[in-house]
């Protein structure tokens, strides 16, 4: 059966003049408009498509890819707004999604980009936004273990730090003090979980602690080595924000894990940059 707001593999029940016709299950039957017909679609080929309601609120499907399902949260650029119903923002389809007034925090301009829940209007049937985050946040005690990986989505920026979104369930806070650049509010990032308070706030961090953040980091200095002819124009001179474009940690960690080589006589310190040693006696995460 046919989900709205998420999506679906149909198969294809007809074909028509405005497009093709997909089995929607309860739903009935979906149109899917020709524009968005596969150029090398087969006849018995079945097809991953969005569903939801056009401007005339009438089922449609389309192969086009939103920002975000119902049920997931993400930021979205506001594109216009009808001063009687709310603001309309770009969420990658044809047709504009809704943040009504009541579902918005504080007002929002044409341009912003706000972060937001996709859900299902209960009454109307309809997909609409909300930026009321914490309304649709999951309320139970959150369980992770320290120094697990996690996905995040900024939300906002405070004096300790930035207020994220952790694996499209709970709220955490990553700190500032191993933040080598400023972050923009809906980036999407990996984050280590330092702790849960007992408040259930999930404190964050860009790197893992101890080994589990040098062993594997050593792993993949070592891999960048090889690819690249065994030097590297990375050492611990090199700025903060190159070591995180290139290798995703902070600049503390990466010193650690060079030191680590280096003590395991792995690599030498070229001044600039490293070279990868043959050291037949090392092995990966040692």
């Amino acid at each position: 059966m046919a989900i709205l707001g998420k999506r679906n593999i149909l198969s294809i029940v007809r074909a028509s003049a405005p497009g093709l016709y997909l089995e929607g299950g309860e739903l009935g039957e979906i149109l899917l408009p020709g524009r968005y017909i596969p150029a090398n679609l087969k006849p018995k080929d079945k097809l991953d498509v969005f569903i939801y309601r056009d401007s005339e609120d009438r089922l449609v499907a389309t192969t086009e890819i939103p920002l975000a399902s119902v049920g997931e949260f993400a930021a979205m650029k506001v594109v216009s707004i009808n001063d009687r119903v709310g603001a309309f923002l770009d969420w990658g389809l044809a047709k504009d999604l809704l943040l009504p007034f009541r579902e918005q925090e504080k007002m929002v301009r044409v341009g912003q980009k706000v972060v937001v829940f996709v859900y299902l209007d209960p009454k109307s049937e309809r997909i609409v936004a909300s930026a009321r985050l914490h309304r649709h946040l999951n309320q139970e005690r959150p369980f992770y273990r320290n120094s697990q990986p996690v996905e995040l989505l900024i939300t906002g920026a405070s004096p300790l730090g930035y207020q994220a979104i952790v694996e499209n369930a709970h709220s955490g806070l990553l700190y500032r003090d191993n933040i080598t650049t400023p972050l923009q509010i809906g980036q999407r990032l990996k984050a280590f979980v330092r702790n849960i308070r007992p408040n259930d706030q999930i404190d964050l961090s860009l790197d893992a602690a101890g080994y589990k953040r040098v062993a594997p980091l050593t792993d993949q200095i070592v891999q960048a080595l090889e690819k690249s002819g065994g030097k590297l124009a990375f050492d611990d001179d090199s700025s903060p924000e190159a070591i995180r474009q290139k290798f995703s940690v902070s600049k503390k960690a990466f010193k650690q894990a060079l030191g680590k080589l280096y003590k395991t006589r792995r690599i030498s310190f070229q001044k600039p940059g490293i070279q990868l040693l043959d050291n037949s006696s090392w092995s990966p995460g040692k």
